[in-house]
C-alpha cells in the first residue's frame, strides 16, 4: 500500500505541469475561436488576420476610389457584421462606405450599380498594389476588366478611365471587355467581336481604323 501511495503521489506531481499547460492551451484555443469572454472583439483568429489584411487593402483602394468618385467616397473597415448579408459574414470582415459629402457611413449594399462597380474596381486595384508590394515591387503587368462600364454615368466613366489611363502610363496593360460605345472612342487598340450567322470572328482595330 505504501508503495502505491508513493507511486500515486509521484504521478500526481508529474501531472500538475501537464494540467497547467493544458489549461493554458485550452484558454488560447477558446480565445482563438472567439468562445472566451476575454476576446473583446468576438473575432476568430482567422478572421482577425484576414481583417488586418482587408483593412490594408481598403486603405490602398481608397487612393483610387477617391479619384474615381470625385473625392466623395472612402472605404472604412468595420469590426461589425454586414447587415446586408444577414449575419453570414464574420465579424471584422466588413466594409462601410463613408460619404465625405454628408459625413455619414452606410452599408456597401446601398451603393448603386455604378458605385458598386467603381468600388469593386478600386478594391481590385488596391489588392494588386498590396500583392505588388509583397512581391518585392514586382508589378502585376496585366489587368482585365469584364463589363460594368454600362452602369456608369458620363462623369463616372471619365473618372474611371482617367485612373485606368494612369495605370497604362505606368507600363501596365489594361484590357476591357465592354459594349459601351464611348469606350470604343477612347481606346485606340481594340479587338472587336463580329457576330455572323455561322459564328463570330475577331477583327483587330488600330488607331488608323478609328
Amino acid at each position: 500500500m505504501t508503495r502505491l501511495v508513493a507511486d500515486l503521489t509521484t504521478r500526481l506531481t508529474d501531472f500538475e505541469p501537464l494540467q497547467t499547460r493544458h489549461a493554458l492551451a485550452d484558454r488560447l484555443a477558446r480565445i482563438a475561436s472567439a468562445t472566451d469572454g476575454t476576446n473583446t472583439l468576438s473575432m476568430e483568429l482567422e478572421a482577425y488576420v484576414l481583417a488586418a489584411r482587408l483593412e490594408e487593402i481598403a486603405e490602398a483602394a481608397n487612393a483610387r476610389l477617391q479619384a474615381m468618385t470625385s473625392d466623395r467616397y472612402l472605404l472604412v473597415h468595420s469590426h461589425e457584421k454586414d447587415a446586408g448579408r444577414r449575419g453570414r459574414l464574420k465579424a471584422g470582415l466588413s466594409l462601410r462606405i463613408l460619404d465625405t459629402w454628408t459625413g455619414t457611413k452606410r452599408e456597401t449594399s446601398t451603393l448603386s450599380g455604378g458605385e458598386t462597380f467603381t468600388t469593386s474596381l478600386a478594391l481590385a486595384l488596391g489588392l494588386a498594389d498590396i500583392v505588388t508590394q509583397e512581391a518585392s515591387g514586382r508589378p502585376l503587368g496585366t489587368l482585365f476588366i469584364d463589363e460594368g462600364f454600362g452602369t456608369l454615368d458620363e462623369q463616372n466613366l471619365q473618372d474611371v478611365m482617367d485612373v485606368l489611363d494612369q495605370l497604362r502610363a505606368g507600363d501596365r496593360a489594361v484590357g476591357i471587355v465592354s459594349h459601351v460605345a464611348e469606350l470604343g472612342r477612347r481606346i485606340p487598340s481594340q479587338l472587336r467581336v463580329i457576330k455572323q450567322r455561322n459564328g463570330s470572328t475577331l477583327r483587330p482595330v488600330v488607331d488608323a481604323d478609328l
